[in-house]
């Protein structure tokens, strides 16, 4: 019985030592009490982090720029608006946009979201052909803000 205990023993013997040896060494392994991240995986997190920030970010100035344009596109659209309504009640264009707000068309002469000042271009109406008078008034309104908006045309060109 010794001998027979004995010898299969000595089988299991090179199986017991290589898994002992093998959990002790494999450094392929970690421990669970060493669970944990590794300097490469935090580089790797934090990169993907920066890339998604950066795209927000550039997004939010986007978002930030399309605003104030598309205010600007109303300003001048009610601006316009209170021009006509002018003309067709009393026949004729108004001197200034100060006029406007006097006689009740405008509040306010709106400021521009762009230079964030209540400065306008004014185009000045042409003369009636056959009338003898000079006066004209103004027939349009433009933005002076410089630069380009978003779709790469100038604030002063739109209409």
């Amino acid at each position: 019985m010794g001998a027979r205990s004995h010898k299969f023993s000595l089988r299991r013997a090179p199986q017991a030592v290589e898994a002992i040896a093998s959990r002790r060494f494999d450094l392929r392994q970690r421990p669970v009490s060493d669970a944990g991240w590794t300097l490469i995986e935090m580089l790797v997190v934090v990169s993907l982090v920066m890339i998604l920030a950066s795209m927000a970010l550039t997004q939010y100035r986007n978002s930030v720029q399309y605003a104030k344009e598309a205010a600007l596109k109303s300003n001048l659209f009610m601006m316009r608006e209170a021009i006509d309504q002018y003309y067709a009640d009393k026949g004729k264009y108004p001197d200034s946009l100060e006029t406007l707000v006097s006689e009740r068309y405008l509040r306010a002469v709106p400021k521009d979201p762009i230079t964030k000042e209540s400065d306008w271009e004014t185009v000045q109406a042409e003369p009636e052909p056959g009338t003898l008078s000079t006066a004209t008034g103004i027939y349009d309104v433009k933005s002076v803000a410089p630069g380009n908006a978003l779709d790469n045309t100038r604030y002063a060109d739109w209409h």
